[in-house]
């Protein structure tokens, strides 16, 4: 592993907040807009997370061109302002995240989180290769994550773990058999992140096994109930834990669940019921219908009262 600096300032991160992975600002005909995104993430930061990981899964990284990209990662730099570490997706097959890295890199990002390569399932020998490859094309610091299609076994995550520049592993598979195996397969220090979608739900589960960091979708539009929920995490307050499972995360799953592609368009769609300036999703997702956002509304007023939050 390299670049202590980075590594040690995410794991200070991690203990003091959500890792906030925050939308990306779009004009009503599709265009970036940088204003807008720049006044968004002014509010993520007053929220007060760990890190910040700009141009990822919810931040629709999938739909940006490359000149868009360097313009949402500099704008989260500038925005950070070395106050805390900002973490780039790159993702595709290796020339294309190598490529993106290299852009983060000129954008002045601590570090970079590969996502899973683009369609093909491929074996442990090419997950392997995959980070191997883009490590060897960059200077910052990469956390591999591994959802969908990628799944790492345990004699990969040490391969992994032994390539210079890899820090950390984000498991978006939420299979607690198999994590266990990774975690006591990789080396003293290195990172590992909850990374299943709206990782509440399993953050006790995850915590069992010593990764207590974790991703939070909704600090992307309520901070307010996300903070809340960490707090009651952290001091084991299962009685606020279970109460905001029940009133609010587990009915937002359950909605988000109605139709493919709603973990980014929902948030999204519930950052703009808050007066949140990021504009609609780009295809291929889809905004909600009209009944969704009368339960969405209705679910988001319910978790603000929860935690005892203004609308």
């Amino acid at each position: 592993m390299s670049d202590p600096t980075v590594t040690e300032r995410l794991r200070t991160g991690m203990a003091r907040g959500v890792l906030s992975f925050p939308l990306t600002s779009f004009t009503d005909d599709g265009a970036l807009d940088l204003p807008a995104y720049r006044d968004y993430l002014a509010g993520r930061l007053a929220a007060g997370p760990g890190a910040l990981f700009p141009a990822c899964g919810t931040g629709e990284f999938f739909s940006l061109d490359e000149t868009e990209y360097g313009q949402v990662i500099g704008a989260a730099v500038a925005a950070a302002d070395g106050r805390l570490p900002v973490v780039a997706g790159v993702g595709y097959g290796w020339p294309q995240a190598a490529r993106f890295a290299r852009i983060a890199e000129e954008a002045g990002a601590d570090a970079a989180l590969l996502m899973p390569h683009y369609l093909v399932k491929a074996p442990q020998d090419g997950l392997v290769a995959q980070v191997r490859e883009v490590a060897a094309r960059t200077r910052l610091p990469l956390i591999a994550y591994q959802r969908d299609h990628v799944a790492f076994t345990a004699a990969t995550v040490r391969r992994i773990a032994e390539i210079p520049g890899v820090i950390g592993l984000k498991d978006g598979h939420s299979d607690l058999d198999r994590l266990q195996r990774l975690k006591l397969a990789a080396p003293d220090g290195f990172l590992f992140f909850n990374g299943a979608a709206t990782a509440e739900l399993q953050a006790r589960q995850y915590a069992s096994l010593g990764v207590t960091a974790y991703s939070s979708a909704v600090h992307a539009f309520a901070p307010e109930i996300s903070r809340a929920f960490f707090t009651a995490l952290g001091e084991r307050d299962d009685a606020t834990v279970e109460k905001l499972l029940a009133g609010f995360y587990i009915p937002f799953v359950e909605l988000r669940d109605r139709v493919p592609g709603y973990a980014v368009s929902l948030v999204k769609a519930a950052a703009r019921l808050r007066g949140l300036p990021v504009g609609p999703v780009r295809a291929p997702l889809t905004d909600p219908s009209p009944a969704d956002l009368t339960d969405l509304a209705a679910l988001l007023e319910r978790g603000l009262d929860l935690v005892g939050a203004a609308r």
